[in-house]
C-alpha cells in the first residue's frame, strides 16, 4: 500500500523530532509492505518572518490531495503568540474540516506519573475533542478598544450538525476500544445551559443507539479532579473545544508529560494531521537532545487511522522497548540518549515487530 504524506515540521524542534518519526516509518515500510511519498513543507516561522506568508491557499489547496499530514510544531520566539497559531493550526483544522481532536493518554511501563500509588494500568483512557466549533470558532468582536468602555465578547458556537458528529465518533470509538465500553461527556450543563444544554441533549438521545455503552456526565471541573485521583474511571472522555484543550494537557502530565503525548485532528472522510503536542522548544533547538517520543507515537496514530493497525502497533511495541530498556528520563538532555539514538532505536524494535 502506498501513501502520500504531506510533512510539515515546523519550528523550533519540530524538524528534530519530525526527522525521527520518518526514520521509523521508513524502517518499517519494506517489512509491513508500505510505500511512503514524502512532500515537505516550510510553513512556520521562518517562512513568515521571510515572506510574511503564513499558510497560502494554493498549499491548502494541495494539502487536501494527501493522505496525511505529519506536522512537528508551531511556535517562534520572533513570531507573536497567536499569529501563526490562528493563522496556520486552526485554518488547517477549519479549511480541512478535522472536527475530532483525538487525544490518548496512556501511561506506559517505564514512565513516570506524579500522581501518587497509580501505574500503567490505572491510566489508560481517549479524550474525543470537538475541533472545529465552541469558543474557538472566532465569533465575536471587540468594541470601543483601547477606551474604558471597551467590550470584548467572544461567542461558543455549537451546532446540532457538529455536537452530534463528535458525539457519533466517541460512541464508535468506545465501541471499537471495547475496554471498559464506558463514555462520559464532560461539560459544564450548570452555568452554560445553552451550549452544554445542546450538547447533553444530543449526547442522550444518541446513547439510545449504543445499549452497549455505559454512558455518564461530569463537570469539567469534576473531570480535573478525577483525572488527578481517579483516572482508572475514565475510558472514552468527549467533550467540547476549549474544555478539551484544557483537559488534555491535564492528561498529558499524567501520562509523564508532553514528551509522550501525541494527538491527531482528524477528519474521518477527508485529510488528517497528526502531531506531538509539545511545543517548539527553541532553547534545545539543534542539540539533539529532545525526546522525540511524542512526534513518533503521532506517526504511530496517523498508520492507526490510515488502517494500517498492524504497522502502528509495532511502532508502539517500539515505542515501549526503549521507554523500558533504554532511557532514563522522558526529558530533554536527561533521556540517556540523543533525539536520533531515540529514533534509531524505536525503528530497530519497530521493524523486528512488523516482519
Amino acid at each position: 500500500m502506498s501513501y502520500k504524506i504531506a510533512v510539515l515540521p515546523g519550528d523550533g524542534t519540530g524538524p528534530e523530532v519530525v526527522a525521527e518519526g520518518l526514520k521509523v516509518l521508513m524502517a518499517i515500510a519494506g517489512p509491513a509492505g508500505l510505500t511512503f511519498d514524502f512532500t515537505h513543507y516550510d510553513l512556520g516561522g521562518e517562512r513568515y518572518k521571510r515572506t510574511g506568508e503564513i499558510l497560502p491557499d494554493s498549499v491548502v489547496a494541495e494539502l487536501r490531495g494527501f493522505d496525511a499530514i505529519y506536522l512537528g510544531a508551531i511556535g517562534h520566539p520572533d513570531v507573536k503568540p497567536g499569529i501563526l497559531e490562528k493563522g496556520l493550526l486552526l485554518r488547517l483544522r477549519f479549511e480541512l474540516d478535522q472536527y475530532i481532536n483525538l487525544r490518548p493518554v496512556i501511561l506506559y511501563p517505564g514512565v513516570d506519573t506524579p500522581l501518587k500509588d497509580k501505574g500503567p494500568e490505572d491510566i489508560n483512557f481517549v479524550v474525543v475533542r470537538e475541533n472545529t466549533e465552541g469558543l474557538y470558532a472566532g465569533a465575536g468582536g471587540i468594541l470601543r478598544e483601547g477606551t474604558p468602555h471597551e467590550v470584548a465578547v467572544q461567542e461558543s458556537v455549537n451546532t446540532r450538525m457538529g455536537v452530534d458528529r463528535c458525539l457519533r465518533f466517541a460512541f464508535e470509538l468506545t465501541r471499537k476500544r471495547n475496554q471498559a465500553k464506558k463514555l462520559t461527556l464532560c461539560g459544564k450543563t450548570n452555568v452554560l445551559t445553552f451550549a452544554f444544554g445542546l450538547w447533553e441533549r444530543a449526547f442522550n438521545e444518541m446513547a439510545k443507539s449504543y445499549p452497549d455503552i455505559t454512558t455518564d456526565y461530569a463537570h469539567v471541573d469534576a473531570t480535573c479532579m478525577w483525572m488527578v485521583k481517579n483516572p482508572e474511571w475514565f475510558d472514552v472522555i468527549v467533550t467540547d473545544n476549549m474544555f478539551g484543550d484544557i483537559i488534555t494537557d491535564l492528561g498529558a502530565m499524567i501520562q509523564g508529560g508532553m514528551g509522550i503525548a501525541a494527538g491527531g485532528n482528524l477528519n474521518p472522510e477527508g485529510v488528517s494531521m497528526f502531531e506531538p503536542i509539545g511545543g517548539s522548544a527553541p532553547k534545545y533547538t539543534g542539540l539533539n537532545i529532545i525526546n522525540p517520543l511524542a512526534a513518533i507515537a503521532a506517526a504511530q496514530m496517523m498508520l492507526e487511522t490510515l488502517g494500517e493497525a498492524k504497522a502502528g502497533a509495532a511502532v508502539e511495541f517500539g515505542i515501549k522497548e526503549v521507554l523500558t530498556k533504554h532511557l532514563k528520563s522522558m526529558s530533554a538532555g536527561k533521556m540517556g540518549c540523543s533525539t536520533s539514538e531515540v529514533g534509531d532505536l524505536v525503528a530497530q524494535y519497530a521493524a523486528e515487530a512488523v516482519k
